[in-house]
């Protein structure tokens, strides 16, 4: 049961991680070419990429201790 709910943690630690890699992809891409849509302007489009820079830093270092603790046991 412990190691079904490892592996399920490490899946969606690793899922976040990709579709946040997706996302920073997407907004260097809006960046470059302007399109942000809406009424969101080009330093709010910044911020939002910073952000989802941040939050990408925090999943890898939670994906880290995952598998580390999946190597301790």
């Amino acid at each position: 049961m412990k190691k079904d709910i490892q592996q399920r943690a490490s899946d969606k630690a690793f899922s976040k991680i990709s579709m946040l890699t997706f996302e920073i992809s997407d907004n260097q891409t809006e960046l470059i070419t302007g399109n942000y849509g809406g009424d969101i302007t080009e330093d709010e489009m910044r911020m939002i990429l910073d952000s989802n820079k941040v939050e990408l830093k925090v999943w890898e270092y939670i994906a880290e201790l995952i598998e580390k603790s999946n190597k301790i046991q």
